[in-house]
């Protein structure tokens, strides 16, 4: 934190209360103050202050507020949401415990799809590499139930495959060949959309029958963290993830921090290179 203190809405979308948009609402509606008075917009906070909102208090500059970013391997099977009217299993029930804050899913995936999950207790982070503007590329490994035509592939990569809510272009796709009826490809895009990968396959007549995403922007799916395993990044990979996004940590990053696994394993080839 510099010598001019940080604001006072990029402090709360840090430590993972909202979007900065949502905090500075907060704030002009008076519902935050700072050292027991109420806060203004604009307003910048230092080490130590005490900013207490509705939900709770926060001591500016604690370490256990700074930015935190974990992996896990999603298995199949699981939903990505705290509330579901099936209680069927949930991601959120594998995730360490947090005391203040609260893990944010970047992005979903679907109950069948499984591979590479990243939470952060960073709301401004999340809402950050959610935006369709900042264009996160997506790679997926794909099975199908039988083989791409050339012209498939062609359309795929150039004129864009048509889906209700608009077509959709794969940047990156290839042939990573098969046995049988069952063939492997790998896909790359710059979007989100619910369940757009296997949406766009089904309306080439070619039905996925295993999906795994493989890598989110920077972040790959490590080698060695398996299915239902979580990973969190140490300091320095989280500085590396706020550069990326545009973004710099609240608290002091010391660069080239070990990451803590939990699962009994300590990934590796966390990063793209």
């Amino acid at each position: 934190m510099n010598g001019q203190g940080e604001k006072l809405q990029k402090v709360l979308a840090q430590a993972g209360f909202g979007s900065r948009r949502t905090m500075e609402e907060w704030i002009a509606a008076g519902r935050v103050s700072v050292n027991g008075e109420p806060a203004t917009l604009g307003m910048r906070v230092f080490p130590g202050d005490l900013v207490k909102t509705e939900r709770r208090t926060i001591r500016v500059g604690e370490r256990e507020h700074a930015v935190r970013v974990l992996l896990y391997h999603k298995p199949e099977g699981e939903i990505v949401s705290r509330d579901d009217p099936e209680k069927r299993a949930s991601v959120f029930d594998k995730l360490p415990r947090l005391r203040g804050q609260k893990w944010i899913a970047i992005g979903r995936l679907d109950f069948n799809t499984s591979g590479l999950l990243i939470f952060t207790t960073s709301g401004e982070l999340a809402n950050r590499l959610m935006h369709p503007r900042f264009e996160v590329e997506r790679e997926y490994a794909v099975r199908v139930q039988g083989a791409m035509t050339e012209e498939q592939v062609d359309r795929a990569l150039k004129e864009g495959v048509e889906l209700e809510d608009g077509p959709v272009t794969f940047e990156k796709l290839e042939d990573q060949g098969g046995e049988g009826f069952n063939h492997w490809y790998r896909v790359m895009l710059k979007e989100g959309r619910n369940r757009i990968v296997r949406r766009a396959f089904d309306a080439l007549g070619l039905p996925v029958s295993r999906l795994i995403r493989v890598r989110f922007g920077i972040i790959n799916l490590p080698p060695r963290l398996k299915r239902g395993m979580t990973a969190e990044l140490g300091e320095g990979e989280v500085a590396q993830v706020l550069d990326w996004a545009g973004l710099t940590a609240v608290s002091e990053i010391e660069a080239g921090a070990e990451g803590k696994a939990t699962g009994r394993t300590r990934p590796s080839g966390r990063f793209k290179r």
